[in-house]
Order: structure tokens, then sequence, then C-alpha cells
């Protein structure tokens, strides 16, 4: 889905994860109004929790990058801290 913002067309990003939210289906529950993806919510459409997320995010970069746990949770909380939904959990 894209939208404008500012005058420039943007793509709606998940605010969990980054994923690009190109479709319907990319939403939690085919919602558009939802900001995460379907990759990041719970069955019942919340949105996981950040320990949750974490989690799911160092798996799968274990299993599609072929990292060390450790260097794969580096990576994860590196990319985490700069998404919305978890910018606080980063704050010192």
């Amino acid at each position: 889905m894209k939208y404008i913002i500012g005058g420039r067309l943007k793509m709606k990003k998940c605010i969990a994860c980054g994923m690009p939210m190109k479709k319907e289906s990319d939403f939690a529950m085919g919602d558009t109004s939802k900001d995460y993806c379907v990759y990041c919510a719970k069955s019942d459409g919340s949105m996981q929790s950040f320990e949750e997320k974490q989690q799911s995010l160092i798996e799968f970069m274990i299993k599609t990058q072929g990292l060390d746990k450790n260097i794969a949770a580096q990576a994860v909380a590196k990319t985490m801290c700069q998404l919305p939904a978890w910018k606080a959990y980063f704050k010192s």
C-alpha cells in the first residue's frame, strides 16, 4: 500500500520488523489500518511482544543467513533499535 506524506509517495513499512507492506495480505489480519505486518501479529491480531519478535528475528537470521546465534542477536538488536515499535527498549 502506498500513501503520500509531505507530497512524497511512500510505502508503508511494518513498525516491528521493517518489512514493506505492499498488499493487503501483508498487513496483520489483512487490515491495512494496522501498522504491523502479518509476520509480527499474533493469531488474535495483536502485535507480538518485544521478546517474541526479538526471538523470531534471531531465528530468522540464523535460518536464512546461517549466522551464529550471538552474531544474529547483535544484528537483530542493531535493526530493532531503529524500528518505531522498539526504540524505547534501547534508550539508556
